[in-house]
């Protein structure tokens, strides 16, 4: 992995905020749900709507993965509060600020060849899944308008993340609510059209995401603009600066594979899965539906442990690193308790289905992968400490462990022995490993750093 990386050689500072992306995209993706059911009231199918949406806004990502070998605007922007927090902890002002302007710079440039990219390739990506002529124009229309706004989305990003590193989280929130209720608000009015405004159809609904994300940057403007910052977006600290420029790239990439494992360990586990009932895919995706509202809130206390540790780490109080480690490990874990499904599992997926050979499945998932929620607390809180010092690398090993190098053996071992319950008990077998990984690595990536 350091010949791979070059971690050794860039000073071993990569991918922070895995977890603020996974919170920005889950913010993002309530338009999944809202363009189809909008749009369906027109008479257009509810599914080949939310395909449409899915593949247009999806699109970034999927091109993130394929440019891997150089981190995108999203990657570099990621890595900004992490280096940020680090350099002003350590009293280097002028660095902090270089590394703010350089990765802001890095955001827009990227977005830029990002935007070009994306509206490039978009139509023949929808034919390779689909030959429906009336999705693929649907599609087309949909990511290159939402593509047009991308330098705006990297701008935004960018400035998030700067907030987050001089500890102004709820700018940050504000921002996202903002562009977010901007976007609901607009849906209506630009795909159905309201007095003056004509009706739109799925090109409204895009251009309600681009409006949103542009008043989102706004707020970020007028906040920067009105108020004192720690560091500053400065002119002069445009100068190159090739060792920065690597660190940040190096941030990127591990960045960008923590959020790829997911939905690799996800198309896993459905391919395994789907060969005993689909019944059992079903409830897959209604576990990762539900376990968001307990990893959300969880991984809430880990972003904002980020700027905070990380701004410890580069003072050298290390005392205080590992408070808030203990603190954050605590809170995580008390959310996660609170989460463990042995009583109302069937109400839960009740919820989503009225199906009873699915409810009885979900309720013996939910009852066998909660066994681990609370020691996953451990790896979730590592990952994200490690990411907040700088250490992408060895964050990259334990997204690793959770998503590929333990699960996924597992659950093609456990299945052909317990049938389709063995990938559930797979899920809670691999948290007790990670754990115990996850403190290694943590122990060891600390202390080395003394």
């Amino acid at each position: 992995m350091d010949e791979l990386f070059h971690v050794s050689e860039r000073k071993s500072t990569i991918g922070t905020e895995l977890r603020a992306g996974l919170t920005t995209f889950l913010a993002m993706a309530y338009i999944i749900a809202v363009n189809p059911a909008v749009l369906s009231g027109a008479g257009i199918d509810a599914g080949a709507l939310a395909c449409a949406t899915c593949l247009g806004a999806g699109i970034m990502t999927i091109c993130m993965g394929i440019f891997a070998n150089r981190p995108l605007a999203c990657a570099s922007g990621l890595g900004i509060n992490a280096m940020i927090a680090l350099y002003l902890g350590a009293g280097d002002r002028e660095k902090a600020e270089i590394a703010a302007t350089h990765g802001f710079v890095l955001s827009l440039v990227h977005g830029v060849v990002m935007m070009a990219v994306s509206i490039a390739i978009m139509p023949g990506f929808l034919r390779r899944f689909t030959q429906d002529e009336a999705l693929i124009a649907a599609g087309i229309t949909y990511s290159t308008i939402v593509f047009l706004f991308l330098v705006v989305n990297m701008a935004s990003l960018a400035f998030e993340k700067t907030f987050q590193a001089v500890g102004r989280m709820k700018v940050s929130m504000v921002a996202l609510i903002t562009g977010c209720v901007c976007n609901i608000l607009l849906d209506p009015v630009l795909i159905f059209g309201l007095g003056p405004v004509p009706a739109m159809g799925i090109a409204g609904a895009a251009l309600a995401t681009g409006i949103g994300q542009v008043l989102s940057v706004v707020v970020y403007l007028v906040v920067y603009l009105r108020t004192e910052l720690p560091v500053r977006l400065r002119r002069s600290c445009l100068r190159p600066d090739a060792a920065l420029d690597g660190r940040l790239y190096a941030i990127g990439i591990p960045a960008i594979l923590n959020l790829a494992l997911p939905s690799l360990l996800v198309s896993f586990l459905n391919s395994i899965l789907a060969a005993y009932s689909q019944v059992y895919v079903v409830v897959l995706g209604i576990y990762y539906k539900l376990q968001t509202f307990l990893y959300l809130p969880a991984n809430g206390f880990v972003q904002g442990m980020r700027p905070l540790i990380g701004y410890n780490y580069g003072a050298r109080e290390y005392a205080r690193v590992k408070k808030l480690f203990q603190l954050t490990l605590l809170m995580s874990a008390a959310i996660m308790a609170a989460g463990i499904c042995q009583v109302a599992s069937g109400q839960l997926i009740g919820l989503f289905t009225q199906n009873p050979e699915t409810i009885t499945a979900g309720q013996t998932a939910l009852r066998i992968i909660s066994i681990g929620f609370v020691i996953s607390a451990v790896s979730t809180t590592a990952s994200g400490a490690l990411e907040g010092l700088g250490k992408g690398a060895e964050s990259l090993v334990i997204a690793l462990c959770r998503y590929v190098v333990f699960i996924m053996p597992l659950a093609a071992l456990l299945c052909n022995w317990l049938g389709a319950d063995g990938a559930w008990h797979a899920f809670w077998i691999t948290e007790v490993l990670a754990a115990v990984v996850s403190g290694i690595v943590y122990r060891r990536a600390v202390t080395h750093k003394k």
